[in-house]
C-alpha cells in the first residue's frame, strides 16, 4: 500500500491529509496559535486527592488541574506506555523481567495534597474536564519510542517481514540504556544500527535535560513541550509506506527536509515543494472528502449509507441499505451492504479521529458464518490505524461494540462549535411552535399590562405565522383591551429566538 502526506500550511493553521491509494485517510487540522497539551511534561502539585475517585487532581498551570488515576500513579504499566505498545498494534516482544501484579494501593497511599509531581499529558482538555495525566513518562522519536520508568523492550506487529523483526529485536536488545525500555516503532524498519543509537542518544539525553530542569522549577511549570506541529506530524505519519511528501509552504519544506535528513538512503519519502495557484488540498482533491466529514451521512458505492451521530456517552454509527438491491437475495443483500459499511466505518472512525466508546448498528443477520465474517472484516479495515482499538464480536441484534483510544480531540471537536440556535442539541424548534410560542406570550402581557404597545421582532417566516395563527386574538385585543401589537420581521434573527418589547407610558421595557 503505497501512501503521500500533503501538509497545507497557512499563518492560520496547518491541516495534513494521509492518502492511501488514492483515498483519504487521516486528516489533522492544527491552529497555529493553539498547541494542545498531549505529550507535555509538567511539574504538578497535587491539589485533592480524591479516595472515592481514586484519582487527584494536579495543578499544572493550565485553566483546569489535569486529573491522575491511581492506575497511573502507581509502578505498573500504564495507558499512555499501553498506548505506545498496542499503538498500530505494536505488542511486548522482549520481556525483561517476570514481573507478578501487585494490587493497586490506594491512591492516599501514593499522593499527598501539597506533593509536587512529574506528569504527563496523555490526553487532552476535553469540555469540562481537565487533561488527563500519568507519572510515567513517554518520549517518543522518529524510530523509537523511549520508556524512562518502565523496562520494556518491544517490536511493533506491522513491521514485516519476520527477518526484519528478528534483526531489530537483536538491535533493542543491544540498546537498552541502563535505566528504562525502548519501542521499536514501524519508520525503524530498515534503519541501521547506527541510525537507531543515534535517536536513542538524543532520547536519553532529552530525559537528562527533563530531569534537571526538574530539579529548578517551581511547580506549577513546564518542562518539556511536545514538538512543533510540523516536525510532529512528520515524526507520526511518515512511515515507510510514505513514498511522497507534498508541502505548499517553503520554510516548512526547509525543515521536513532537514529533520529526514537522517534517514537511511532509499528509506526517504520524496519531498517536494508545491508551488501552483490552486490549492494544494484542491489539487489533489482532497478539499471535497475535508467538507464532506462533518456531515452525518456517509453513501457506500452500493447504494447504502451510513449515519454517525456522536452524543456525550457514544458514538453511533447506523447502517442502512439504502438503494441497494442487487443481490441474489435478502441475506445476500444484507451481507454485502454489511461488509462495505463495515470498510467504510472503519475508514471514517479513522478519518475524523472518533474515541471512546462507538456502537455500530449493522443490519441484522441470521447466519452465524455472515457475523463471523462481518466481525473479522472489521478488525481488518482497522488495522492500518494507529490508535489502539478493541472489537467486540456481534451481537445477536446485530451491535458492534468498540473502543477506540482517544488521544487528541476528534476533527468535529477541533473544527467546530455548538451551534448558537440549537445549543447543541441538533435540532430547533419548528416554526409554528415559535409562533405559539409568541401569541401565548403575547396574551400574558396583554393582560398584565392592558392598553400598552407590544412589539414583536422575529424571523419573517415566524412573523408571517404568528399574523395568520394570531388574526382572532389581535381583534380581540384591539377591540377590548385597546392592546396595539406591532409585528416586525428581522431576516438576520434564527427561526427560533424572538423579542418582545413593551411600550409603556414610562418607555419602553424587554422582555
Amino acid at each position: 500500500m503505497t501512501s503521500q502526506l500533503l501538509i497545507s500550511v497557512s499563518p492560520w493553521d496547518v491541516r495534513a491529509a494521509l492518502v492511501e491509494d488514492g483515498r483519504l485517510a487521516e486528516l489533522h487540522v492544527e491552529r497555529a496559535q493553539v498547541r494542545e497539551p498531549t505529550g507535555n511534561i509538567y511539574l504538578g502539585r497535587v491539589r485533592r486527592v480524591l479516595p472515592g475517585m481514586a484519582a487527584a487532581f494536579v495543578d499544572l498551570g493550565l485553566d483546569k488541574p489535569g486529573y491522575l488515576f491511581v492506575q497511573e500513579a502507581a509502578s505498573s504499566l500504564h495507558e499512555l506506555t499501553e498506548s505506545w505498545l498496542r499503538e498500530a498494534q505494536e505488542e511486548e516482544e522482549l520481556p525483561l523481567q517476570t514481573s507478578v501484579k501487585l494490587p493497586t494501593p490506594p491512591i492516599e497511599d501514593l499522593l499527598t495534597e501539597g506533593q509536587e509531581l512529574l506528569v504527563q499529558v496523555s490526553r487532552s482538555p476535553l469540555g469540562n474536564k481537565g487533561a488527563r495525566l500519568t507519572t510515567h513518562i513517554s518520549l517518543p522519536g522518529r524510530y523509537l519510542v523511549y520508556l524512562p520508568t518502565v523496562s520494556h523492550l518491544a517490536v511493533s506487529r506491522r513491521l514485516a517481514p519476520e527477518s526484519e523483526r528478528q534483526r531489530l529485536k537483536g538491535l533493542l536488545a543491544d540498546l537498552k540504556p541502563e535505566e528504562g525500555g525502548l519501542i521499536a516503532r514501524t519508520a525503524s524498519a530498515g534503519q541501521l544500527p547506527e541510525t537507531l543509537a543515534a535517536e536513542r542518544d538524543t532520547l536519553l539525553a532529552l530525559w537528562k535535560t527533563i530531569g534537571q530542569k526538574q530539579h529548578t522549577a517551581s511547580p506549577p511549570a513546564l518542562i518539556y513541550r511536545e514538538l512543533p506541529t510540523i516536525r510532529r506530524l512528520v515524526r507520526d505519519l511518515v512511515s515507510p509506506e510514505v513514498t511522497r511528501l507534498v508541502v505548499d509552504d517553503a520554510g516548512a519544506y526547509e525543515k521536513i527536509v532537514h529533520y529526514l535528513k537522517l534517514e537511511r538512503a532509499g528509506q526517504n519519502p520524496l519531498v517536494e515543494l508545491y508551488r501552483d495557484a490552486e490549492s494544494l488540498f484542491s489539487a489533489f482533491h482532497v478539499e471535497e472528502d475535508w467538507q464532506r466529514l462533518l456531515g452525518p451521512q456517509v453513501w457506500l458505492k452500493s447504494g447504502g449509507y451510513l449515519v454517525i451521530d456522536t452524543t456525550e456517552a457514544l458514538t453511533a454509527i447506523d447502517v442502512n441499505t439504502g438503494r441497494f438491491t442487487q443481490g441474489r437475495d435478502l441475506e445476500d443483500t444484507i451481507l454485502t451492504t454489511n461488509l462495505e459499511a463495515a470498510r467504510e466505518a472503519a475508514r471514517q472512525i479513522r478519518l475524523r479521529n472518533l474515541s471512546g466508546l462507538i456502537v455500530v448498528d449493522f443490519i441484522d443477520m441470521e447466519n452465524p458464518d455472515h457475523r463471523a465474517l462481518l466481525h473479522q472484516t472489521l478488525q481488518e479495515a482497522l488495522q492500518p490505524d494507529r490508535s489502539r482499538t478493541t472489537v467486540y464480536p456481534v451481537s445477536p441484534l446485530g451491535l458492534v461494540e468498540m473502543t477506540r483510544q482517544r488521544l487528541r480531540d476528534s476533527l468535529p471537536q477541533a473544527v467546530t462549535q455548538t451551534c448558537s440556535c440549537c445549543r447543541g442539541r441538533g435540532a430547533v424548534l419548528a416554526p409554528l411552535v415559535v409562533a405559539h410560542d409568541i401569541l401565548r406570550q403575547l396574551d400574558l402581557e396583554s393582560r398584565e399590562f392592558p392598553g400598552c404597545r407590544l412589539t414583536v421582532m422575529a424571523h419573517p417566516e415566524v412573523i408571517a405565522l404568528v399574523k395568520e395563527e394570531g388574526k382572532p386574538f389581535f381583534q380581540e385585543l384591539e377591540a377590548e383591551q385597546h392592546i396595539l401589537i406591532h409585528l416586525l420581521e428581522d431576516p438576520r434573527a434564527p427561526e427560533a429566538r424572538f423579542e418582545i418589547t413593551r411600550e409603556l407610558r414610562q418607555g419602553e421595557e424587554k422582555v
